[in-house]
């Protein structure tokens, strides 16, 4: 008896040694998309000790997101390296030697094991960019979208790597935020999420797994509930100012759903919450919000514009 369940743990040991081995390590990565939310993986990647080459259209937009990387790495320092500068020096150093900047993504991602797309929030240009690459990416190499608001299907459906297509959702500011959202398709294989969810370990964030549905976890909660207060000043049931307020004091958010929207960006929730009403159009919690759609019309779009729901100097 001792024998055989010798015998069974040893096989049992084998099958788990053989299924870690095909499951893919990712070390080279490409993030596609200078912006803060491609910069912040990049840095985060490259802080880990992975090759990543970050990818955008122009050299401008490429030392923009390099300096504000360098800067970032400044103030994780200061932080980390408290006492100790010169480990924090060399901690700089090394992260900025793993990282590089190409504006040709053709050309980076033949040797790649995960290309992370990091661009603006539309479908076309999502497919477009996926479908290309597609074509020039080794067959091991994962394809993952950073969208918050879009279906991972129907942009994974734009490839041939549908079982290697996944949603790696992180949060800004990406060297802060410890949250990654790991969203699995019905065509993601089980080797593709478990090297998704070991990269997000990895680069040092706690991932959650979640279905392809809309907003996924965090914005599905969320934007319906940012709505929902716009619909409750629309009523005229409570001042924004005192919706805010209660909101802070009585459910201890750290910003009341007026002050979220203006720092989201009126015309970012207004998009996320037009494409889930597009796909749900009879469901009451992604129905249009006129007091939105006005603001968004007048360019009222929050901070970045010094006018949303409030006024900023």
């Amino acid at each position: 008896m001792a024998f055989a369940t010798r015998r069974f743990v040893r096989a049992a040991s084998s099958t788990a040694a053989t299924a870690a081995a095909k499951k893919l390590i990712v070390k080279h990565v490409t993030v596609i998309g200078g912006g803060l939310m491609g910069a912040g993986i990049a840095q985060v990647a490259a802080a880990s000790g992975h090759t990543v080459v970050l990818v955008d259209q122009s050299d401008e937009i490429l030392k923009k997101s390099t300096k504000g990387i360098e800067e970032s790495l400044k103030r994780v320092t200061k932080k980390k390296f408290a006492d100790k500068p010169e480990a924090g020096a060399e901690f700089i150093e090394k992260t900025l030697k793993n990282l590089t900047t190409s504006t040709d993504a053709v050309a980076v991602v033949h040797s790649t094991d995960l290309v992370i797309e990091a661009i603006v929030e539309n479908q076309e240009m999502k497919n477009e960019l996926f479908k290309r690459l597609d074509k020039f990416a080794p067959e091991h190499t994962i394809f993952a979208s950073n969208t918050s608001s879009l279906q991972i299907t129907q942009l994974a459906n734009s490839t041939t790597r549908q079982d290697r297509f996944g949603g790696l959702h992180f949060f800004n500011p990406v060297p802060m935020m410890k949250l990654v959202e790991v969203i699995k398709t019905p065509m993601t294989s089980q080797k593709t999420f478990e090297s998704l969810m070991d990269f997000s370990k990895a680069v040092g964030k706690s991932p959650v797994s979640c279905k392809d549905t809309p907003g996924f976890i965090v914005n599905r909660l969320l934007v319906p509930y940012m709505l929902e207060a716009v619909r409750l000043f629309e009523r005229g049931d409570a001042s924004k100012e005192d919706i805010d307020v209660a909101m802070k004091l009585g459910a201890g958010y750290p910003m009341g759903p007026f002050e979220l929207l203006d720092y989201v960006g009126l015309d970012t929730s207004k998009y996320i919450m037009d494409g889930w009403h597009q796909l749900e159009p009879n469901n009451p919690l992604f129905a249009p919000s006129p007091l939105l759609t006005k603001l968004v019309e007048e360019k009222k779009l929050g901070k970045k514009t010094g006018e949303g729901f409030y006024k900023y100097k």
